[in-house]
């Protein structure tokens, strides 16, 4: 598989990502630092997006309802080298499913996820899966 995205940016403004028909908008200037994502915020959002679309698709092979997922990312920065350091998460996801095999569930998106797996190369990933 490919992926295709492209980005911009001009002087003393912030920038943009354009994904398919979606265009994301993020922080490059102090001035949205606190109202726009940074490039750590959307790493972090392109990591929670592989989970909730890995429940999605294993919902259906595991033969699974659920009505809401949320998930929760906190992640700790490095300085020297400035890099993600660890990663964890909770996800919360809300059924009356006696289906779901949450420690199933665990393995099959550690196992599966691409951004999952592409982090896990770098960083300490931990984290909990909670059925409501």
């Amino acid at each position: 598989m490919k992926y295709e995205i492209t980005a911009s940016s001009h002087s003393n403004q912030d920038a943009v990502i354009f994904i398919k028909q979606s265009n994301i908008d993020f922080g490059t200037s102090p001035k949205t630092a606190e109202t726009l994502p940074n490039p750590a915020e959307l790493f972090l959002g392109s990591f929670a997006a592989c989970m909730l679309k890995n429940v999605e698709r294993f919902s259906r092979l595991m033969k699974f309802t659920y009505t809401k997922a949320s998930l929760e990312v906190n992640a700790t920065r490095l300085e020297n080298p400035p890099r993600m350091d660890s990663v964890f998460y909770e996800l919360t996801i809300y059924t009356n499913d006696d289906k779901l095999n949450s420690t199933l569930l665990k393995k099959n998106i550690e196992k599966f996820g691409t951004i999952y797996n592409t982090v896990k190369l770098s960083c300490n990933i931990s984290g909990t899966i909670n059925p409501i």
